[in-house]
């Protein structure tokens, strides 16, 4: 990998985590088109770009993270859950949606992991089922809900699970079903975004163990320093552009023609190999 390729993918990667079009099926797409293998230096740069991403939204909602921090250790009774303050609710249910991602990724990592090696049919057939989410929770019109509930924290959060299989937009999933549940769209990006990093953070953890179990020079096998670095910018510049302009979008509600993008990139996705062939 060159670093002008680790420059496409950054961009892709950082536009596409919070846009709801899939970055891990974009990525897979950006990677056969540029003719990379699916091997151990894809993952590690995948990972390392997903960090690029985090950080971002650390950048961009930074003040929500200072409010929820604030009240997590400001004096308060922790007796009841309904009796805790603003922040700490928040953290609470951010806890909540990471258990679903947190049982797959402890027990179905390697599962996982064969899933992104599986070829692109995969990748466009959750595409396919991005876009079929995306124009449900747009037509779909429950009655809304002030706030987030730890439940509905908890469903959300098997939507972010569930969105580890490449192609399946882990935004678009988390979006549509708190859309679906009838919360209100001016939060749900908000937690959307919140919401991944813990796991994404837990991920790259894991990764740097592996790491260090192979050792570096193979971890990053066909990717050289500076690729890497240019890639993380990338990601990183990009990422906090597409972090902002999503939350407007949300609070707009215009999530049907993301719904037509990803239903036409699936189909793409699925006859590429033969087009490539």
């Amino acid at each position: 990998m060159d670093w002008l390729q680790a420059l496409i993918l950054g961009i892709l990667q950082g536009l596409t985590e919070y846009l709801p079009v899939s970055s891990s099926g974009h990525l897979a797409i950006g990677q056969a088109l540029f003719g990379l293998d699916d091997g151990s230096s894809n993952l590690t740069f995948t990972v390392l770009l997903h960090v690029a991403t985090v950080c971002s939204t650390l950048v961009i909602l930074w003040k929500e993270i200072v409010w929820i921090f604030k009240d997590l250790f400001a004096k308060q009774s922790w007796r009841k859950y309904c009796n805790l303050n603003g922040g700490t609710k928040y953290a609470i249910n951010i806890l909540i949606s990471m258990i679903p991602v947190m049982i797959v990724g402890l027990f179905f990592k390697d599962k996982v992991e064969e899933v992104f090696g599986s070829g692109l049919l995969i990748v466009g057939i959750m595409l396919l089922v991005t876009a079929s989410l995306l124009a449900f929770s747009y037509f779909a019109k429950p009655r809304q809900k002030e706030e987030i509930s730890g439940l509905h924290a908890f469903i959300i959060g098997i939507a972010q699970a569930c969105a580890v299989m490449p192609g399946l937009s882990r935004s678009g999933s988390t979006i549509a079903t708190g859309l679906l549940l009838g919360n209100k769209k001016e939060k749900l990006a908000q937690f959307s975004f919140l919401m991944v990093i813990p796991p994404i953070l837990g991920e790259a953890l894991l990764d740097v163990k592996d790491i260090f179990e192979v050792g570096f020079t193979q971890a990053m096998d066909g990717i050289s320093p500076v690729a890497a670095i240019v890639g993380f910018l990338a990601a990183f510049i990009s990422g906090c552009f597409a972090c902002k302009w999503m939350i407007n979008i949300v609070k707009k509600g215009k999530l049907i023609w993301f719904a037509v993008y990803c239903a036409i990139v699936g189909i793409l996705a699925i006859v590429l190999p033969y087009i490539l062939n």
